[in-house]
């Protein structure tokens, strides 16, 4: 990296996203050449720094750990694998191995599929894939190594049986590969067979692992590499040289085990879980290690079936990738116990090094019995499906007509440019180009932070985007006086209703596009009871997820079938491995986002945001208290996201698709750019006129409707409303429009809904 471009050396993440008071947080910290920084905890207000933004404006908070720490470099060890529970091995003269494979990077290096190997002890015995992509087997006896391969590469994402033996007393070495491929695609079987004069040794400690070779470090831990990319499905291990008929019948998932075998992993079983479960009578279970993807069609997938717990036989691969990550696993810098009497609100360990400052974010949940009367739910669900996206990475200028300007890259970009092995979104490709399903916030998230603009959206300047835009909604709320607590996505699925009942008013932010089944039901649930929502975004409640049901912090996304994806889930693929839900869009399974909340995903695009023209609507007595002290027609022709308030992704109300007959549309978008479009969920046929110079539909709602049981919602439909409320020191329409609907919404007055009000006299 060149040394006049913008570098970052300090990076790390904290343990937890949110916790109350009295509760205990870590913070995990790696500086580049071991350089000390000097720590702090403040209070985040805004993080803006775009020329109209408020700036980047915290609050020191005295704690114990602030002062100077010592710096150490911590490494991120990426890639999945798994390993035998117990850790141990196979004390073995004379073996088998088989598994059927799905290669989706065959040339692309040493890739182990099963073994016990250690390549700086020159020791062990592995089934790879050599630089070729060819089927290799690997000896070694600690002083040289010996490779036996079939000179037959394999197909690139295709099914082939792979099987191995070696007989200590002869040295035969037997490879066989049978390519299952489609027809006219598969090559005939080939069988290698030789002998070699060297007799393996595994030393005491070596583990047998699946999809890498693992081998004990320096420092008392296991190192993996050679990853393997693609799926594998039923491994085995057995005593001694096994006959072709038995490794015949050995590929049938619940096939006879012979005596011999010593290890038959069934990747079916137990599918929501870590564990990858041993058939045989040894029970030599494993543990998956960095979340390699579960559910995966297996080699027997028929199609007739789309959903794994109907034919779990038929789902029995598990999808390996070299950058698959969980856990960084970075161990502790410090650590700090809340204080007991620490307001709600969004916090950040501080660190300084020099020039330059890192921010390690976490939202403080209110103590028992001291609530405010309204909540902020941060949308963390959004965050780690946006995390450390490299969108703007190889884009071939793809980005640069994306956002109508010159794309710039922060230091943030390039250092995730520089590590690959910190993950990657939701948004992003694996390695061997396969989509990323899961998302951990365990690790540096790099665009959690104040300050954050994103490479690919806002002209003529990046705008604030998902944690930092919604900073500007805390720094509003200061402005203003009004009290407030802060939750997170996490902590709704994980409490549902009861972690927003006790609210009179709950306000989104800017993006909360990915939410839980948990999640979804709890707002629907608060809705039902007489809460009161402020939808502040665009484009929300749009993607499910699905959130692990032992780890903590990780969520999963299948790209189902419909909606704007930068990836799409194969075919069959559809189901949750974490819960076995149906994921894709929520409007596909009987949850009508217009339903929720009167407006739905119209566009996006991401240059220069609009703004909104009052309707006649607006007049509506019902809606007198959102316009009070307002008298202009146009309303939010400002701010930082893109210059207006109506901009990037856009919802707009439509009773066909589910908005409340009663519903107001209060104000509408107009002279939207042609780099909008719809989403492909709306596009049933392609035309010329779809653009946003020339499609109607294409716009943002400002909408209001009152619920049956005394509560209301008021919808923005735009990503970009947050960023307009700081204007003019927040004296604008846009600001006076959310006070008032915020107060309106905060007076314990109930809503009557027009169906069940008294008629007139």
């Amino acid at each position: 990296m060149s040394p006049n471009l913008p570098q970052k050396r300090l990076v790390g993440y904290a343990d937890r996203m949110s916790l109350r008071p009295g509760e205990r947080i870590a913070f995990m910290v790696s500086s580049e050449a071991d350089r000390s920084y000097r720590a702090e905890i403040v209070r985040l207000i805004s993080g803006d720094l775009h020329p109209e933004g408020a700036g980047l404006i915290e609050e020191p908070v005295a704690s114990p750990i602030e002062g100077f720490h010592p710096g150490r470099r911590q490494e991120i060890h990426a890639g999945s694998y798994a390993l035998l529970e117990d850790g141990g091995g196979f004390a073995l003269e004379s073996f088998s191995l088989q598994a059927t494979i799905w290669p989706t990077k065959p040339a692309g290096g040493r890739q182990t599929l099963l073994g016990q190997w250690s390549a700086a002890g020159r020791s062990g015995w592995a089934l790879i894939l050599e630089e070729s992509g060819a089927l290799a087997l690997e000896l070694g006896d600690g002083n040289s190594v010996v490779r036996v391969a079939s000179g037959r590469p394999l197909l690139e994402r295709e099914w082939a049986l792979v099987a191995a033996g070696f007989d200590a007393e002869s040295g035969a070495v037997r490879l066989y590969q049978e390519p299952l491929a489609s027809v006219g695609r598969a090559p005939a079987p080939h069988l290698h067979e030789e002998r070699v004069a060297l007799a393996p040794r595994c030393p005491a400690g070596l583990p047998f692992a699946i999809a890498a070779s693992v081998a004990p470090d320096a420092g008392g831990g296991l190192r993996a590499a050679d990853h393997f990319n693609g799926k594998i499905e039923a491994p085995r291990v057995a005593e001694g040289l096994l006959p072709p008929a038995e490794r015949e019948a050995l590929r049938h998932p619940g096939c006879r085990l012979p005596p011999a075998v010593l290890a038959a992993w069934d990747f079916s079983a137990e599918m929501t879980g870590e564990r990858v479960l041993d058939r045989s009578a040894h029970r030599r279970h494993g543990r998956l290690v960095n979340l390699p993807t579960r559910a995966m069609k297996g080699s027997t997938w028929s199609g007739a079936s789309f959903d794994w717990k109907a034919a779990p036989q038929e789902y029995g691969a598990i999808h390996f990738h070299e950058d698959d990550l969980y856990d960084a696993g970075w161990a502790a810098d410090f650590a700090l116990t809340l204080p007991g009497d620490l307001r709600s609100g969004v916090y950040a360990a501080k660190l300084t090094a020099g020039a330059e400052t890192e921010y390690l974010p976490f939202v403080v949940r209110p103590a028992a019995g001291r609530r405010a009367e309204a909540v902020v739910l941060l949308p963390t669900a959004s965050y780690l499906a946006y995390a450390n996206e490299r969108i703007g990475f190889g884009d071939g200028g793809f980005l640069h007509a994306y956002a109508n300007r010159l794309v710039t890259l922060s230091a943030a970009d390039l250092w995730l440019d520089a590590h690959p092995e910190a993950g990657a979104s939701l948004y992003d490709l694996h390695s061997d180009g396969s989509g990323v399903h899961h998302s951990s916030r365990l690790r540096p998230i790099l665009n959690f932070r104040p300050g954050c603009t994103s490479t690919w959206v806002g002209s003529p300047l990046p705008a604030p985007w998902q944690f930092n835009a919604d900073l500007a909604l805390i720094h509003w709320l200061e402005r203003q006086g009004i009290a407030y607590d802060v939750i997170t996505d996490e902590d709704l699925h994980e409490e549902g209703l009861a972690e927003i009942a006790p609210y009179r008013a709950l306000m989104t932010g800017s993006h909360p596009e990915y939410y839980s089944k948990e999640m979804y039901d709890a707002l629907t649930a608060y809705l039902e009871r007489g809460g009161r929502l402020l939808y502040l975004g665009g484009n929300g409640f749009y993607w499910r997820v699905a959130f692990h049901r032992s780890l903590p912090g990780v969520i999963e996304l299948r790209r189902a079938e419909d909606g704007i994806r930068d990836w799409v889930a194969e075919g069959g693929e559809y189901y949750h491995a974490f819960t076995g839900e149906y994921g894709g869009m929520w409007s596909r399974m009987g949850r009508p986002i217009h339903a929720l909340v009167g407006v739905g995903m119209a566009a996006q695009g991401f240059d220069t945001s609009s703004y909104y023209r009052r309707t006649a609507a607006s007049r509506d007595p019902r809606a007198a208290f959102v316009f009070a002290g307002v008298e202009e027609e146009i309303v939010g022709d400002f701010g930082t996201v893109g210059g207006g308030a109506a901009g990037l992704e856009l919802d707009r109300c439509d009773g066909s698709l589910g908005s409340p007959p009663h519903t107001l549309v209060l104000a509408s978008s107009e002279r939207h750019s042609d780099t909008y479009f719809p989403p492909p969920e709306e596009i049933h046929s392609a035309s010329a006129m779809m653009d946003g110079r020339q499609n109607p539909a294409v716009r943002a709602d400002l909408a209001f409707f009152e619920t049956p049981a005394g509560g209301a919602v008021f919808s923005t439909g735009s990503i970009a409303w947050i960023g307009s409320l700081s204007h003019a020191g927040g004296d604008n329409n846009v600001s006076r429009i959310t006070r008032n609907v915020l107060l309106r919404f905060l007076d314990p007055t109930p809503f009557v809904h027009p169906d069940r009000a008294a008629p007139s006299t």
